[in-house]
């Protein structure tokens, strides 16, 4: 579960596994190589997308670097 200024968001497990793995240290490819290590049929696109509306929602930041 995320908790943000007026707004909560309750993850499955597949969401909580990828916002695990955003350490600062990992790419979006990385994050996908190990959730394909773990799930069947991780799809890249998908796990951007989430990260992408996590970002929206400043729950998460990217580093363009």
């Amino acid at each position: 579960m995320l908790l943000g200024p007026e707004s909560v968001t309750v993850l499955n497990t597949t969401g909580a596994a990828i916002l695990d793995l955003c350490d600062g240290q990992r790419t979006v490819a990385e994050i996908v190589a190990k959730l394909s290590s773990r799930y069947d049929h991780v799809a890249d696109d998908e796990v951007a997308q989430f990260l992408t509306r996590l970002a929206a929602k400043r729950c998460v930041e990217a580093d363009d670097d």
